[in-house]
């Protein structure tokens, strides 16, 4: 992985903290809006906005999933980068058509020549104005929530004016503790901040399965945000987070309910295309050489996401 300074790219090898071995994720940079009455200086409009994902980014997928739930697929556009995150970062197959990119850095320079930080995705793009609205996830999936309503049929909620204290509570603790826990655990340069890590993500694992144990949702009978920022994370878990990172204390099938509830959302219609197992297990072990050197990608583990989940009984 590398970064942009002052319009530079640089490769960069660390990922931590180097007093403390502990990872530290950078902050995202575009945080503009769209809204639905071009309040924010970037409207909602059918065919104005492309995403910039990749399938093995988790980050990504949150997107990729609530573009599929709200029906925008034809609303707005979308480019997927390659697995493989190697010195120049993430990289299109072919030449993007709307920038004329090789690697998603390059993006970053069109819309700021000096940009300084790091070239991630998922990015919101405004063909109109080329240039970047937002590269953070958890903004991105509330636009699509609820910003471009006037385009789809899909009138679905996932984050009620009710339900939002709870949910961002849920949002707060998972994230910390295992969306970026995960990491925290993967990129840690110490023992001591890896063990932390780990140990914190399997308490809260603990936690979601008591939880889920004897709700169907994290919020009960309701399926909200807080459900799909999770559920990438749990379906990358066995596949990549157990080994790769040395989560291992327990994979996600041990936990009856945590592996039922992950099926069960998987298998909500349009989700399933969301997942890549291959990618995933291609963009970890590949990408991430100071991790795993020889970039062999291992063949298992096989798991079926397909199987009877069993949750409507709750």
């Amino acid at each position: 992985m590398g970064m942009l300074i002052d319009g530079q790219w640089r490769s960069e090898a660390s990922y931590a903290d180097p007093r403390s071995g502990a990872f530290q994720r950078r902050p995202s940079t575009y945080r503009a809006r769209v809204s639905a009455d071009g309040s924010t200086g970037f409207p909602a409009e059918a065919n104005r906005y492309h995403l910039y994902v990749a399938r093995a980014c988790p980050w990504s997928h949150r997107t990729m999933i609530f573009r599929v739930l709200k029906k925008l697929e034809d609303v707005i556009s979308i480019s997927y980068l390659e697995p493989a995150m190697l010195e120049n970062g993430w990289t299109f197959r072919e030449p993007d058509p709307l920038t004329g990119a090789r690697y998603l850095y390059e993006v970053y320079q069109r819309a700021d020549p000096r940009y300084t930080g790091r070239a991630t995705v998922p990015v919101l793009w405004d063909k109109r104005t080329g240039t970047i609205v937002n590269n953070e996830s958890s903004d991105i999936v509330r636009m699509l929530n609820s910003e471009f309503n006037a385009f789809t049929d899909d009138r679905t909620d996932y984050y009620p004016a009710e339900l939002a204290a709870e949910i961002d509570a849920l949002n707060a603790r998972i994230y910390e503790t295992v969306n970026n826990g995960v990491y925290r655990a993967g990129f840690a340069a110490r023992q001591e901040a890896y063990e932390s890590a780990v140990r914190t993500l399997f308490e809260s694992l603990d936690w979601l399965e008591a939880l889920l144990s004897r709700q169907r949702y994290l919020l009960g009978d309701r399926l909200t945000e807080a459900d799909w920022r999770l559920f990438p994370t749990l379906v990358r878990f066995d596949a990549v987070y157990y080994g790769h990172f040395k989560c291992n204390l327990r994979h996600v099938y041990e936990y009856p309910a945590l592996w039922a509830y992950t099926r069960e959302l998987y298998q909500i219609p349009g989700i399933a295309a969301t997942v890549a197992i291959d990618e995933y297990k291609a963009h970890y072990y590949g990408s991430h050489r100071h991790i795993n050197p020889s970039g062999i990608v291992p063949l298992g583990p096989v798991l079926d996401f397909s199987l009877p989940h069993g949750r409507d009984r709750l």
